[in-house]
């Protein structure tokens, strides 16, 4: 008999393993909180700092950035290219699982007009001068594109590439590959200018290894889920997600459950046990969190009024979001003046005198984190969507 499990099991479990029913007990690695989240997306660091930050006891952005700028220990987070090929931190002890996986994701041709386009024998060209140039040191975009173009040839460093109303370099558009692949990460800032270097060497895992790796990771973490939920998170076809799941179903790694009525979902197989009671509570996330963005189904996390106010054209992660026992209720924004943060929250229900005291807590955990004197309004959020 299939198991069936309810939205309010599941997201229950996904709250508790997201150290959003409870945070991380003080002390706790933040590289351990980023590894069960499965990266935080960090293309707004801030952002980033506050969804690792509130899932923890007492971390602050001080915490992050120690782990992130602190060298390569075990406990320490590299800033590159993830899942979807938007930026994230992830921990560097995970650089096999990631820089194998992800590679190994097919992918279409790109937006590029087929002048533009570098051909795959190109794109190894660049993805390997990436890496050497960056050996060692921490380069601006313009530094690398000169050691790239001096690598490789004239014909990379054509400014074809339309980004932001520019054209950028013909070797930029596979910049995502070189990340995913363990050739570039971020550096340092110098001064107000980005740099970029390379993660410390590791060696990687088989590509077939790791990519069931990941996706038992991701049933572990956001499951049941299907298929397409799974390539939608990773921003890969269906087709090669649904043939994945298969070999997993048919090597007895996975099993499938019916979620909410509906069939072809599945978790880790043995991973069955639910809560059994729903969590309660407010809880806020910042742009692109990874619980907002992975968990599905979307229309169940989005629900009524959240879906249409919530979401940029359906897409999660847009918008700051009020959690209200496990849901969507609401948008926020927080604008930060020296050493004070104004969060602006916006619900779109009554809430309770409870839940009140609890956004007023989750606002004080976010100056926390952010190591700012908040201030809560309680008011319609008048910015628009990040893009």
């Amino acid at each position: 008999m299939t198991l069936t499990i309810t939205w309010d099991e599941a997201s229950a479990r996904r709250l508790e393993r997201q150290f959003l029913a409870m945070p991380a007990e003080s002390g706790t690695p933040v590289a351990d909180v980023v590894g069960t989240m499965l990266g935080a997306h960090a293309q707004v660091l801030s952002a980033a700092e506050v969804s690792v930050g509130v899932r923890t006891a007492d971390g602050t952005r001080a915490g992050v950035r120690a782990a992130l700028w602190g060298g390569s220990s075990p406990a320490s987070l590299v800033k590159m290219h993830g899942p979807r090929g938007t930026v994230h931190l992830l921990p560097t002890r995970e650089l096999p699982l990631w820089c194998s996986a992800l590679p190994a994701v097919p992918y279409g041709p790109g937006p590029f007009a087929p002048d533009v386009r570098v051909t795959e024998e190109q794109a190894r060209q660049i993805v390997a001068a990436i890496g050497d140039a960056l050996e060692g040191v921490c380069l601006t975009v313009d530094e690398l594109s000169e050691e790239v173009v001096a690598r490789t040839g004239s014909w990379a460093g054509d400014r074809v590439m339309p980004a932001f109303q520019d054209l950028w370099p013909r070797w930029r558009q596979v910049m995502h590959r070189a990340g995913q692949s363990g050739a570039l990460c971020s550096g340092p800032n110098r001064g107000r200018k980005v740099t970029y270097t390379r993660p410390p060497r590791f060696t990687p895992l088989p590509p077939d290894e790791a990519v069931r790796e990941l996706a038992l990771r991701y049933l572990r973490s956001y499951g049941p889920a299907t298929p397409q939920n799974f390539g939608k998170w990773l921003a890969a076809p269906t087709g090669w997600a649904t043939a994945l799941f298969r070999q997993l179903a048919g090597a007895g790694e996975i099993e499938e459950v019916a979620f909410e009525g509906a069939t072809g979902c599945w978790v880790v197989a043995g991973d069955t046990e639910f809560p059994e009671d729903r969590v309660r509570g407010v809880r806020l996330l910042p742009y692109f969190d990874a619980y907002a963005i992975a968990a599905q189904p979307r229309e169940t996390l989005f629900p009524g009024p959240a879906h249409q106010r919530a979401l940029a054209g359906g897409q999660a992660g847009n918008f700051p979001v009020l959690l209200v026992d496990g849901v969507v209720a609401g948008v926020w924004h927080q604008r930060r003046r020296g050493r004070r943060t104004t969060v602006t929250v916006e619900p779109l229900g009554r809430l309770t005198a409870q839940q009140e005291r609890e956004l007023f807590e989750q606002v004080e955990r976010v100056g926390e984190v952010l190591e700012a004197q908040p201030e809560l309004v309680i008011g319609e959020v008048t910015s628009g969507a990040h893009a």
